[in-house]
């Protein structure tokens, strides 16, 4: 699904209570941490990821790694967190998602 603007705003507004789940952190990027992501992102719709002050990974490195590697979206950037949606693959965890199809 590509969002369009009024889409990405309640998206935002939904985002802006939460708490970053995930971080990277100097491990960097791996396949395992884009696995996790991944499956947390099939539970919940819209997660936070933090990038860690040690982190070499830089915001658009994250980013490109994610969206090239998934169909995760990233929504919004805020300094060096990553707000992300993705619609989920559980019929009965699509609550969010059917919200923002409406909209």
């Amino acid at each position: 699904m590509k969002l369009r603007g009024k889409q990405k705003r309640f998206l935002r507004a939904e985002a802006n209570h939460l708490q970053p789940l995930f971080s990277v952190g100097k491990e960097g990027l791996t396949d395992n941490w884009l696995a996790q992501l991944d499956g947390a992102l099939d539970r919940r719709e819209l997660i936070k990821v933090n990038i860690l002050q040690n982190s070499d990974a830089t915001t658009d490195e994250v980013q490109e790694f994610i969206e090239s590697n998934t169909n995760i979206q990233v929504v919004q950037t805020i300094g060096r967190v990553l707000v992300l949606f993705k619609v989920s693959a559980n019929k009965d965890m699509r609550n969010l998602s059917e919200r923002v199809a409406n909209i």
